[in-house]
């Protein structure tokens, strides 16, 4: 997928801050060509401002899109995730950040799960940063109840983390 939207809009590095946001936020293109959640439509003058480009620019990505099927099909489909990180305290519930040496490094997720598990920690959710979308890409697990002094100093152990965060 990255490939396909980086050949279409490498020239142009404008849109292609129109794309991550869109990717980042999980916003749509609808068939009309305006961006949307859902059917919430999102004004393409507020996206400008939020990333600091012309609002022009926003429409000519929009157009790119609508006029390419393969990225209309991603455009369409892509969705967004309620990410429990910055409401889990207030909802009782742990949170781990890792961040790795290689973001690429295969079995990290399945690595950091087995301990997790084997502390008899649940799992509420897991979400990992894209690589291509995110400048420092972490794994951030959700779990039901605290983090203990043991599952951190045995999540600092798995090969491929750099740092593991808990609050």
């Amino acid at each position: 997928m990255w490939t396909i939207i980086q050949e279409k809009f490498k020239n142009h590095p404008a849109q292609e801050k129109v794309i991550r946001l869109l990717l980042e936020r999980g916003f749509q293109i609808n068939a009309k060509g305006r961006v949307v959640s859902g059917g919430i439509e999102i004004p393409h003058t507020q996206i400008a401002n939020e990333i600091e480009v012309d609002r022009r620019v926003v429409d000519a990505t929009c157009e790119t899109i609508s006029n390419n099927e393969k990225l209309m099909q991603i455009f369409q489909n892509v969705r967004t995730l309620p990410f429990l990180r910055d409401v889990a305290p207030l909802l009782g519930l742990g949170v781990i950040i890792i961040a790795p040496d290689n973001a690429a490094r295969k079995g990290l997720l399945g690595a950091v799960a087995t301990a997790v598990s084997e502390h008899g920690v649940t799992i509420r959710q897991a979400v990992s940063d894209d690589p291509y979308l995110t400048e420092n890409p972490q794994l951030t697990i959700i779990t039901e109840g605290k983090v203990s002094g043991d599952l951190l100093d045995s999540l600092t152990r798995i090969k491929g983390v750099k740092s593991v965060t808990v609050y």
